[in-house]
């Protein structure tokens, strides 16, 4: 686990403290890429939190990205989400 997923990680459970939560590093996937130089720059993540619920895809988007903006400006290249409320398919 690289220290941007560990990061990344402890982020999001003391912001969110999801029920659910799965952090992807698919830096791998992207070799070749300028954004991919070094590894640990490509992650998925899906996170299910109780504060998601009532909001706009959008807006949950925009809850991560401000949560993660000091890793955004730096170590991370791409975020694929997937948020949801519990109780969500």
């Amino acid at each position: 686990m690289s220290p941007t997923h560990q990061r990344i990680e402890a982020t999001l459970r003391a912001t969110f403290a999801p029920t659910v939560l799965r952090i992807d590093d698919e830096s791998d996937q992207h070799a070749g890429h300028a954004g991919a130089a070094g590894g640990g720059s490509h992650f998925r993540v899906a996170i299910t939190a109780e504060s998601f619920a009532g909001r706009t895809l959008i807006e949950r988007h925009r809850m991560v990205y401000a949560a993660l903006a000091a890793e955004m400006k730096g170590a991370v290249h791409a975020l694929a989400l997937t948020t949801k409320a519990p109780g969500e398919p």
